[in-house]
């Protein structure tokens, strides 16, 4: 890599950085620092996430973001996109975060998948049948986000930034592991979100890229093109199974996934 271009990504970094500490709204970077490529883009990525391990312990899973054709064109790219989830920000349900911990907080409604072998870069590519062999235990799961009051008519123009910006992340809550998961047909399960006891969306668990599986095959060739691999004990979110949803303090969240359980969440 370049002189100037690593000085231009580990800027980037410490913009984005600094920017969630202040809790600074979601905007364009400087100009001399903006991404020139979707891979200069997760070398952002990696910095920003690398500066943010210092507090938050380290990479402990990763999410899938933009699973869907009509999601990749609402920000301008054609392919999904991949954040970091680090140690600190999982927890297990029932659980609560602070609203006025975040921008403005989002919750999506996952089925997660934890891993219970490597899934080493050496390896790809990756096919469906590799991956599910190295699945211990599938939960439903919500992954929390932060959009910091991101202008969505206006997102196309900064999609670059959304990959840097570790595609919102901050953080999941999982249900209870379920290890006899190959008895479930996860493309066919039934996922229910409800806020406040009001059912707000509902999804299936092949509206993630036909099978939470093949979302999965999708991060494991995608980091491996990275030179990463994905690790024992990872948790991968596959994709939210219904639309984002804004929560504010005094909001109970719900998430049934049938056979895989449900879960809650409180915002206060």
């Amino acid at each position: 890599m370049r002189g100037d271009q690593a000085d231009r990504i580990e800027a980037a970094g410490r913009f984005l950085f600094e920017a969630h500490r202040a809790k600074n709204s979601f905007a364009a970077l400087p100009p001399q620092v903006v991404p020139q490529s979707v891979a200069e883009a997760y070398a952002v990525q990696d910095f920003f996430v690398a500066l943010r391990s210092d507090e938050c312990g380290p990479v402990t899973g990763y999410k899938i973001a933009l699973t869907t054709p009509q999601m990749q064109r609402m920000v301008g790219l054609n392919e999904p996109i991949s954040g970091a989830i680090l140690e600190s920000t999982v927890q297990r349900a029932p659980a609560f975060v602070r609203a006025a911990d975040f921008g403005r907080l989002l919750v999506e409604f996952e089925i997660a998948l934890e891993l219970g072998d490597d899934l080493p870069a050496a390896d790809a590519p990756f096919t469906r049948e590799r991956v599910s062999r190295a699945v211990e235990s599938a939960m439903p799961a919500f992954e929390i986000a932060d959009d910091r009051n991101a202008d969505y008519k206006n997102l196309s123009q900064h999609a670059l930034l959304l990959v840097a910006d570790n595609a919102w992340n901050e953080g999941a809550v999982l249900g209870d592991p379920i290890r006899n998961w190959r008895g479930i047909d996860l493309a066919t399960v039934r996922g229910r979100a409800t806020i406040n006891g009001v059912e707000v969306g509902e999804g299936r668990g092949g509206d993630s890229m036909g099978h939470p599986l093949e979302a999965l095959v999708w991060l494991a060739n995608h980091l491996a093109k990275q030179g990463k691999g994905l690790l024992i004990g990872n948790i991968v979110l596959t994709g939210s199974l219904v639309t984002s949803k804004f929560v504010k303090a005094g909001d109970r969240v719900g998430f049934d996934a049938g056979a895989l359980g449900r879960i809650g969440l409180e915002v206060t």
